[in-house]
């Protein structure tokens, strides 16, 4: 009969200078692991899982229960890999654009520019984007335009032009022209004004269903990586679309008004918080 004796344990000699040391630092490197792993993905179930494999090995340590300890280190290990397996997506991410995207983003390390609040008239700005929209969209005139919302995109606005003008119909529809030399990227716009034109924007990187161009797949990279909402027009079909933390929604002309200022509204951020 096997009879397990813990009394040479750490669990009894806690009063022990390295005992205390030795669980301290323990604790601590877990605790940053799984810090920068549940900010980075999402997913719960790898997450309690992975909390029962590194509680597991805290109390194999504490009893001196060594082989145990040996295999949920094992386990714990294979659990990782298969951590960054579930959320290739995130990883691949990341990987692809240098530790920074959306994942990144959540983390508690990095924090992003917070766009300040402006008084300005929102319906009047809508408007404006709006009948420029259906106008190219009538036309099948391709454009992308990315509106701030929490997050400031002027690290972004350096690769394109720098405009810094009012938001017109007008001036929407003339860099969006074919021919003109700005067409050719994304428009940003913060508060009611044109910050910058001819933006390049990563593309996602994720898989996709349904095909999708270029324009498309920038725009939900962009979203992926900001908080932002990006109003894409298709050349080919002229259909518009919306995207937003990472999803992509197609609208008809008639709604798109009522769905922009839905987009926009900050009721909205307030119930995706909650």
């Amino acid at each position: 009969m096997l009879i397990l004796d813990f009394k040479g344990s750490p669990a009894f000699h806690l009063d022990l200078a390295e005992n205390w040391a030795g669980l301290l630092v323990a604790l601590i490197i877990l605790a940053l692991f799984d810090v920068f792993l549940f900010t980075v993905f999402r997913r719960v179930l790898p997450r309690l899982f992975l909390i029962l494999l590194e509680v597991g090995m805290v109390m194999c340590w504490l009893f001196g229960l060594t082989l145990p300890l040996i295999a949920l280190g094992i386990c714990t290990l294979s659990a990782i890999v298969f951590f960054f397996i579930a959320n290739r997506n995130d990883s691949r991410e990341l990987v692809a654009n240098n530790m920074v995207g959306r994942a990144a983003s959540r983390s508690v390390f990095r924090r992003k520019k917070i766009v300040p609040e402006v008084l300005f008239d929102r319906e009047e700005v809508n408007a404006k984007i709006t009948a420029a929209v259906l106008w190219m969209s009538e036309q099948k005139i391709g454009a992308i335009i990315t509106m701030e919302k929490k997050n400031d995109l002027t690290d972004v606005c350096h690769n394109g032009t720098i405009l810094n003008a009012p938001v017109s119909t007008e001036l929407l529809q003339t860099i969006f022209y074919k021919g003109t030399r700005l067409h050719d990227g994304a428009v940003i716009i913060r508060n009611g004004t044109i910050v910058a034109a001819a933006v390049a924007f990563q593309p996602t990187i994720r898989p996709m269903d349904g095909k999708y161009g270029l324009r498309h797949r920038a725009a939900i990279g962009i979203s992926e990586h900001y908080d932002c909402v990006t109003i894409v027009v298709s050349e080919e079909t002229g259909r518009i679309s919306i995207t937003h933390q990472g999803n992509i929604e197609h609208i008809s002309p008639r709604d798109f008004s009522d769905r922009l200022a839905d987009y926009m509204s900050p009721s909205r951020d307030m119930e995706n918080e909650d």
